[in-house]
C-alpha cells in the first residue's frame, strides 16, 4: 500500500490479535456491539440474517484476504451473523485504533476507503442479480465473481471448491435449491463446467460471461 516500514510496524501492532473460529461457529452476531473489523487469514465465511419465517437469508460470502464486519460501522451494532463455513483464522482490528491510525497514515485511510467502496460495489452487484436476472444468469454471475476473487488471491482461474452448500447459494441468489441444482446440471450438460461434489472446474469462462452479458449488456 506504499507504507513505510515504520508505518507497517504500527499497523502490525493494531492487528496483532488473532482468533480461530471453528467450522459452524459464529464470529459475530446480529445486534452484537461493533468493536472490530476482521481480516480473514484462512477459511471462508457466510453472512446471514434470520428471515421472518426463521430461516437464514444469506447476504454474502467472504474468503481469505477479505475484510468482514463493515456492517457494524453504521450504528455501532452488527446487522448480520458471520458464520465460518470451514475452520478459519482472522486478524482482529479494533476499529477505534484503525480510525486513530488512519488519521495519521493517509495510505491506510485510502485503503480502508477502498475496502468500503468495494463492499458497496458488490452490494450493488447483488441487487442487480436479485432484481432482474434469470436463474442461469444469477448462477453464472456468482461463479464468475467467486473465481475472480479467488484468482486475485493467487488461486486458479478455472477451478474452485464451493465451501457453501447449494442451499446457501440458493438463499444468496434468491433461488430454490431445486433451481440451483437444475442450473448446475444444465451448465454441466452444456459443457460449461465440470462438477465433482463441491469441486467445480470452469471449462467455458466465455460461455458464462455470455450468459451474464445477455442481461447486463457489458
Amino acid at each position: 500500500m506504499g507504507l513505510t516500514p515504520a508505518e507497517l510496524d504500527r499497523i502490525e501492532d493494531v492487528v496483532a490479535s488473532r482468533r480461530k473460529i471453528k467450522r459452524g461457529s459464529t464470529l459475530f452476531r446480529n445486534g452484537e456491539k461493533f468493536t472490530s473489523l476482521y481480516a480473514i487469514r484462512t477459511g471462508f465465511f457466510k453472512t446471514c440474517v434470520a428471515s421472518e419465517d426463521g430461516r437464514d437469508q444469506v447476504t454474502g460470502f467472504q474468503m481469505a484476504g477479505e475484510v468482514i464486519g463493515l456492517d457494524g460501522i453504521v450504528n455501532d451494532n452488527h446487522t448480520c451473523d458471520a458464520v465460518a463455513l470451514e475452520d478459519a483464522e482472522v486478524c482482529v482490528m479494533p476499529f477505534d485504533r484503525i480510525e486513530e491510525l488512519s488519521r495519521e497514515v493517509n495510505a491506510l485511510q485510502r485503503h480502508v476507503h477502498k475496502i468500503m467502496s468495494r463492499e458497496i460495489v458488490r452490494e450493488n452487484g447483488v441487487m442487480l442479480l436479485l432484481g432482474s436476472m434469470r436463474a442461469e444468469e444469477r448462477l453464472a454471475a456468482f461463479l464468475l465473481n467467486l473465481v475472480q476473487r479467488l484468482h486475485a488471491r493467487g488461486f486458479s482461474q478455472s477451478e474452485l471448491v464451493l465451501r457453501m452448500t447449494r442451499e446457501e447459494i440458493g438463499s444468496y441468489l434468491g433461488l430454490k435449491l431445486e433451481t440451483v441444482s437444475r442450473t448446475f446440471s444444465k451448465f454441466v450438460e452444456d459443457g460449461i463446467i465440470e462438477v465433482k461434489q463441491r469441486h467445480v472446474r470452469i471449462l467455458g469462462t466465455d460461455a458464462l460471461r455470455e450468459i451474464v452479458n445477455t442481461k447486463v449488456g457489458t
